[in-house]
């Protein structure tokens, strides 16, 4: 079976309408199974591997599930529409007109309602991710009972609007959710030692070049011109380079040369999963202009409860589940046109 199939069957048992919370040592064998698949099947020849990978693998399997509770289990409508009316939509969205472009911005979404075995549904779910931003500024607000221009308030932004994992039913979506978390985790394993291996190169590449600029000065010093005080210096900082990056790159190579370090890479994202996978509750009050408001103040404003979303270093999201009606897709011509109006 393809790790990606494992992942799914795995995703079902943590993320989907079935998940149960007892510990399942086939689950973890089969955790075990889809990530030596996915990072490096030679990793199978180490005696003893499952040993090693089954405790962080069961800490990653309780960590998961943890954040299987907390995802948000209501999904909103996500309509040019709604916007108007929903508090949310109306925070996250500058305008109905960019509800409107993310729908048609998905090629997930247009893909499903495309395809014939769809044809008939009128409605799909999917995750919207989007990234929080925000910024202190002076701007105009009424401080005991006067207007004052130059209050320091924080705004709050969200942009790079995406929807992913689109399917037919609220489940389907959440386990197409889990599935694509643990399919990542397997990447940040890779990434990892790829990025190690990328590292290990630039340092050998690095040695060459100092060893060549090196050997010209030291040949230059047997020549009739020799070196000045400045090129002696340049030669002794030179050896002093080299000796760190050749300390550097050997200790680069160490780290990948056996299959016995690569799966302590491996081991190591399991053993924390915290550290790369979190789930947080996200709670804003904001007015109409986009401004936080203190907790008591009497100032009119939402309620936001939204949850960010972390993992790894690079991705960092707010997100919502929401549903898509067939009707509210904008036709594929109209995107062509505004397309070819913003370059024009």
């Amino acid at each position: 079976m393809a790790f990606s199939s494992l992942f799914s069957t795995i995703g079902a048992k943590l993320f989907g309408s079935n998940a149960v919370d007892t510990a399942d040592g086939d689950l973890v064998d089969s955790m075990i199974e889809a990530i030596i698949d996915a990072v490096d099947p030679r990793l199978r020849m180490i005696s003893g591997y499952r040993g090693q990978l089954a405790p962080g693998v069961a800490r990653t399997i309780a960590h998961l599930r943890t954040i299987a509770r907390e995802l948000p289990e209501e999904p909103v409508k996500l309509s040019p529409s709604a916007w108007g009316s929903d508090l949310r939509l109306n925070a996250l969205f500058a305008t109905s007109a960019d509800v409107n472009a993310v729908l048609g911005r998905s090629s997930e979404l247009r893909e499903f309602f495309e395809a014939p075995v769809n044809a008939a549904r009128a409605e799909a779910y999917g995750l919207l991710g989007m990234f929080k931003t925000e910024r202190h500024v002076l701007a105009p607000a009424i401080v005991d009972g006067m207007l004052r221009h130059d209050v320091s308030q924080t705004t709050v932004n969200f942009g790079g609007h995406k929807l992913i994992a689109v399917a037919g039913d609220y489940h389907a979506c959440r386990l197409e959710v889990g599935t694509r978390i643990l399919n990542r985790l397997a990447v940040l394993a890779l990434e990892r030692i790829t990025a190690i291996g990328e590292h290990a190169v630039a340092l050998e590449q690095r040695k060459a070049l100092l060893a060549a600029r090196l050997r010209l000065l030291n040949l230059r010093k047997g020549g009739i011109e020799g070196l000045g005080d400045e090129g002696a210096a340049e030669i002794v900082a030179l050896e002093k380079e080299l000796k760190t990056a050749s300390g550097e790159h050997a200790e680069a190579k160490a780290s990948l040369s056996t299959l016995a370090t690569r799966l302590g890479h491996v081991t190591s994202i399991l053993d924390a999963p915290a550290d790369y996978l979190s789930l947080a509750k996200l709670e804003l009050r904001l007015n109409k202009m986009g401004f936080k408001v203190a907790p008591g103040s009497e100032e009119p404003a939402s309620e936001l409860k939204l949850h960010e979303f972390s993992m790894g270093d690079g991705l960092k999201a707010v997100i919502l589940f929401v549903r898509c009606q067939r009707a509210e897709l904008p036709p594929r011509e109209s995107l062509l046109a505004r397309a070819a109006r913003e370059i024009l």
